[in-house]
């Protein structure tokens, strides 16, 4: 599967593109790379990362930063 565009992402994911961008700003989540134009590019494997965001988010009920400390320590 060839990377994916924020729309495409989010597609994917089942959420918004807002929450794309707002998981990468608050650095849940990276692009691997952007293109000539611009465009973030993410890697199809970090749809497993998102899903682990929504399952600790909807059934740990924890905060944006206690994500963050689990996913960069796991």
């Amino acid at each position: 599967m060839n990377h994916l565009k924020i729309g495409q992402l989010a597609q994917a994911a089942g959420c918004l593109p807002s929450t794309i961008h707002f998981y990468t700003q608050a650095g849940l989540i990276r692009p691997s790379e952007h293109t000539r134009g611009g465009y973030r590019l993410y890697d199809p494997a970090v749809l497993k990362t998102i899903r682990r965001i929504h399952d600790l988010q909807e059934k740990k009920r924890l905060t944006i930063a206690e994500i963050k400390q689990k996913i960069t320590n796991h």
